[in-house]
C-alpha cells in the first residue's frame, strides 16, 4: 500500500495550509494570533493526521526544518498518534487545544513542547527524548503517563493544571532524566507517582498544590535525586512518601503544608538524605511524620513545625547533627515525646534516645546527653514493668527503678550516689551532734564500760558502791545535775581517751571502707531516749552507706543500665 501524501488531505484548512507553507522556517506558526482556541474552532483547525504526516514525512511533504515542527494556537482535531515513531526533531505544539490525548508511547524524539496547551491527557509511556518535555502552564484534564520514559533533559510542568481526581494524575514510574522534574506552581488534582525515578537534577515543586485527600498524593518511593528536593510552600492534601529514596542533597520543606489527618502526612522511611532535612519556618504537618530507618545528614527544624504528639516515628532514624535548631535536652526530649510506639502496635523505642544522646555528646553537650539517657532508662523501665503480668512484681520493679533513678540515674549519673552520700553524711553529723548535745553517748570498749571512772560517774557524789574489779567500796563522782558522760570526760583518766566528733563519726558509720576509729570508741547510749534513736540511726546509716557505695560501683561499671 503506497503511503498517503499531502494531497490525501485536500482541501487543507487555512491553518493547515499556513503550517505547511512555513514548515521549513523553524519558527512558530501562530494560528489566529497564537492564543488558545475554542474547541471546534474551524478557523484554527489542524487535523492530527496532518501533523503526523508532516513530522514523519511522505510524498508531497515539504522538508521539516532542523529545529522541528512549531505550531501555536491551533485546534487539533482527531488523535495525534505517534506511538513507536522515530522523529529526530522537536515537536512544538504550544497553546493548542487537543480533541483527544496525544499518544507518544515508545516514541523517540528530540523535545516535546506543549506549553499552555489544553489536553485531555497524555500517553507517553517509554518515550525517549534527547531533550526536554515541557508542559508549562498546560491544562490537562486527564492523566499524564510517562512510565519508563527516558529524557536527556528535564520534565517541566511549571504552572500546569492536571486533573485526575479519582486516580493518579501524573504517573512517571521508573522515569530517567538527566535533568530534573519541575512542578513549580503546578496544581495537581489527583496523585503524583514517581516511584523508582532517577533524576540527574532537582525535584522542584515550590508553591505547587497536590490534592488527593485520604489517599497517596505524592509517591516518590525509591526516588534517586542527584540535587535538591525543593518543596517550599508546597501544599499536599493526602499522603506523601519518599520511602527508600536516595537524595543526594537537601530536602527543603520550609512553609510547606502537608495534610493527611489520621494517615502519614510525610514519610522518609529507610530513605537516605545526604544533605539537610529542613522542617521549619512555617512547615505544617497534619498527620504522621515517619522517619523510621532514615539516614539524614543534618536536621534543621523548629518546635512549631513538629507533628502533633503521637504522630512522630523515629525508630532507627540516624542523623549527623542539628543546624539552626534547638539542641538543649528539654527541647529534644519534648521532640522525642511526640512518639507513640503503642499507636503502631510496637514496644518502646530506645534507639531514638540513644542516638540523640550520641549526637549531643559528639557536639559537646555531655550533660544534655546524660539527661536524654536517663529519660530513656526511665521510659524503657516503665515499658518493661507494663509487660509484667504479676502486680506484685510490677510494684517491686517500680521500687527498684525509683531507687536506681534517684540514686545513680539508672547508672547514667553515678555521681548522684556521692551527692546522696554527702547528704547522709551531713544528716548523720546533725543527728549525732544532737546525741552529743543530750550527752547520750557511751564508750564502746567493754574495759571502759567497766572502768571505775565510768561506773562511779553513774553515781552522785556522796553515794557509795562496791567495785568488784578493785575489791573496794568507792564513792560516786557525779556532781548534782552532771551526766555520766560529762562526769567521765572530766576525770583525769579520760584525758587520753579519743574525743567524739559528730562529722567524723557520721563518716565512719556511712562509708564501709573508711576507718577513722570513732566507732571503736563511741556509740549512742541506748539507755537514753535520744541515744536509743541515735543507735537506730547508726544501723540505718550503715545500711545506706553500703547500698549507696554498691550502687555507685554498679553505676560506674554499667551493671544497672538497660541495653
Amino acid at each position: 500500500m503506497a503511503p498517503r501524501g499531502l494531497s490525501a488531505f485536500d482541501p487543507l484548512t487555512r491553518a493547515e495550509a499556513a503550517l505547511v507553507a512555513g514548515l521549513d522556517s523553524g519558527t512558530y506558526d501562530r494560528v489566529g494570533g497564537g492564543g488558545l482556541p475554542e474547541a471546534g474552532d474551524e478557523t484554527r483547525q489542524v487535523r492530527a493526521d496532518v501533523i503526523r504526516l508532516l513530522l514523519l514525512g511522505g510524498p508531497e511533504v515539504p522538508r521539516l526544518h532542523e529545529t522541528g515542527l512549531r505550531l501555536g494556537g491551533a485546534w487539533i482535531s482527531g488523535r495525534l498518534d505517534l506511538e513507536g515513531c522515530r522523529i529526530p526533531r522537536d515537536i512544538g505544539l504550544a497553546d493548542c487545544r487537543f480533541e483527544f490525548e496525544p499518544v507518544l508511547r515508545s516514541a523517540m524524539i528530540d523535545s516535546l513542547i506543549l506549553d499552555g496547551s489544553v489536553l485531555p491527557g497524555l500517553s507517553a509511556d517509554r518515550i525517549e527524548a534527547r531533550g526536554d518535555i515541557y508542559l508549562r502552564a498546560a491544562t490537562v484534564a486527564g492523566a499524564i503517563h510517562l512510565r519508563g520514559a527516558r529524557l536527556g533533559g528535564e520534565l517541566v510542568l511549571d504552572g500546569a493544571q492536571i486533573t485526575e481526581p479519582d486516580g493518579v494524575a501524573l504517573n512517571a514510574e521508573r522515569l530517567e532524566a538527566r535533568g530534573g522534574l519541575l512542578l513549580r506552581g503546578a496544581v495537581v488534582r489527583g496523585g503524583i507517582a514517581v516511584p523508582s525515578v532517577r533524576l540527574g537534577g532537582a525535584l522542584n515543586a515550590i508553591g505547587a498544590r497536590v490534592e488527593r485527600a485520604g489517599a497517596m498524593a505524592l509517591d516518590a518511593t525509591g526516588l534517586h535525586c542527584a540535587s535538591d528536593v525543593n518543596l517550599r510552600r508546597i501544599t499536599i492534601e493526602g499522603e506523601c512518601e519518599f520511602n527508600g529514596a536516595r537524595l543526594r542533597a537537601d530536602v527543603d520543606l520550609r512553609e510547606a503544608r502537608l495534610t493527611a489527618p489520621g494517615l502519614t502526612a510525610l514519610s522518609f522511611r529507610r530513605a537516605v538524605i545526604d544533605g539537610a532535612l529542613i522542617l521549619r519556618d512555617g512547615t505544617t504537618l497534619q498527620g504522621a511524620l515517619n522517619l523510621n530507618g532514615a539516614s539524614i545528614g543534618t536536621l534543621v527544624d523548629a518546635p512549631g513545625s513538629w507533628p502533633a504528639p503521637g504522630e512522630l516515628l523515629l525508630n532507627q532514624c540516624r542523623y549527623d547533627g542539628f543546624l539552626a535548631s534547638p539542641i538543649d535536652a528539654d527541647s529534644r526530649l519534648a521532640w522525642l515525646a511526640r512518639q507513640d510506639p503503642a499507636r503502631w502496635d510496637e514496644d518502646f523505642w530506645p534507639q531514638p534516645y540513644e542516638h540523640l544522646a550520641s549526637v549531643l555528646s559528639g557536639t559537646g553537650h555531655a550533660d544534655d546527653a546524660r539527661r536524654v539517657l536517663v529519660a530513656k532508662e526511665r521510659l524503657q523501665r516503665a515499658a518493661q514493668r507494663a509487660r509484667m503480668r504479676w502486680r506484685a512484681l510490677r510494684w517491686l520493679m517500680a521500687v527498684r527503678d525509683f531507687l536506681l533513678g534517684i540514686t545513680v540515674g539508672y547508672g547514667r549519673q553515678p555521681f548522684l550516689a556521692f551527692l546522696w552520700l554527702a547528704l547522709f553524711w551531713a544528716l548523720g553529723a546533725g543527728i549525732f551532734s544532737l546525741v552529743e548535745y543530750h550527752e547520750a553517748l557511751r564508750p564502746v570498749p567493754s574495759v571502759m564500760v567497766r572502768a571505775p571512772e565510768w561506773v562511779l560517774c553513774a553515781l552522785p557524789a556522796g553515794s557509795e558502791t562496791f567495785l568488784a574489779s578493785l575489791g573496794q567500796t568507792r564513792a560516786g563522782l557525779a556532781t548534782p545535775g552532771q551526766s555520766q558522760l560529762a562526769c567521765f570526760l572530766a576525770q583525769p583518766e579520760a584525758a587520753s581517751y579519743t574525743r567524739f566528733n559528730a562529722w567524723v563519726f557520721s563518716l565512719d558509720t556511712l562509708i564501709p571502707v573508711f576507718e577513722a576509729g570513732q566507732q571503736d570508741f563511741w556509740l549512742p547510749d541506748s539507755r537514753h531516749p535520744v541515744g536509743f534513736a541515735g543507735r537506730i540511726f547508726v544501723y540505718l546509716l550503715t545500711m545506706a552507706g553500703w547500698a549507696l557505695s554498691l550502687l555507685a560501683v554498679a553505676g560506674f561499671s554499667g551493671i544497672v543500665k538497660l541495653k
